[in-house]
């Protein structure tokens, strides 16, 4: 069991949301009055780390009450089977990717985003085929515009592209928050496409909705989040 003593302080983004980096990957803790949500739960062999990082805040593994998930992909859902038993919480995801997990699969076929090199082992992974991840049930399929009754409202917004069953969460609070899980990415600071799609014009316009979007702060599954302007930004690189 993780030493909370040892374990490494999650980066609080702004009030209210956590990041525990991974490595590959982030996933996010966001604090509610009743307890935590964990965003995504990285991949497998990541439930040591994640818990680590709840002990660290003073907190329980009893203390996270919700597993929201952004996409099926095995470094977004790889330790959700074991955090699941961990923690008792219940999960919310897409019925279109949560149907895979259910048995077990973390992915569909992709293609690199033109341009681009894939740059990460596991995207390679990805490419070859659909990796597997234990499986898990999802008790809560949301879909776009549903406002789920969690830490005062969060919006549920259908993103595809990267993946079919791809959400991205928006939490109106400090200015709005968004998590944008893998629909781009903020690597060296740097605000761009997702690497690998499976359907790379769905994916662009994700985007574009999104940058129709206001939001204070984003944060991803890959890269540094940005914390002022975010939506900015996005209106620049993706209208």
């Amino acid at each position: 069991m993780a030493d909370a003593k040892a374990a490494k302080l999650p980066k609080l983004v702004v009030p209210g949301v956590h990041q525990i980096s991974l490595g590959i990957v982030n996933v996010f803790l966001l604090e509610s009055d009743d307890g935590l949500i964990l965003i995504d739960t990285g991949t497998p062999g990541s439930t040591d780390k994640i818990l680590g990082a709840v002990r660290a805040l003073g907190k329980q593994p009893s203390d996270i009450r919700q597993i929201l998930i952004t996409h099926l992909h095995a470094d977004h859902t790889g330790s959700l089977a074991a955090l699941k038993t961990a923690t008792g919480a219940p999960v919310y995801m897409h019925p279109l990717d949560a149907a895979l997990v259910r048995i077990g699969v973390a992915g569909r076929p992709m293609k690199p985003a033109p341009g681009l090199m894939p740059r990460l082992m596991v995207t390679m992974i990805r490419l070859r085929g659909a990796p597997v991840v234990a499986a898990a049930e999802t008790e809560h399929e949301v879909n776009d515009g549903d406002v789920l009754p969690l830490a005062g409202g969060i919006k549920v917004i259908h993103t595809p592209g990267h993946s079919a069953g791809q959400v991205a969460f928006l939490w109106p609070q400090n200015g709005g928050v968004l998590f944008a899980a893998d629909v781009a990415g903020n690597v060296g600071n740097k605000l761009g496409i997702s690497i690998v799609y499976e359907d790379l014009p769905l994916g662009l316009k994700s985007l574009k909705r999104l940058a129709g979007m206001s939001f204070k702060t984003a944060v991803f599954g890959h890269g540094a989040p940005i914390v002022s302007g975010a939506s900015e930004q996005f209106r620049q690189k993706f209208s």
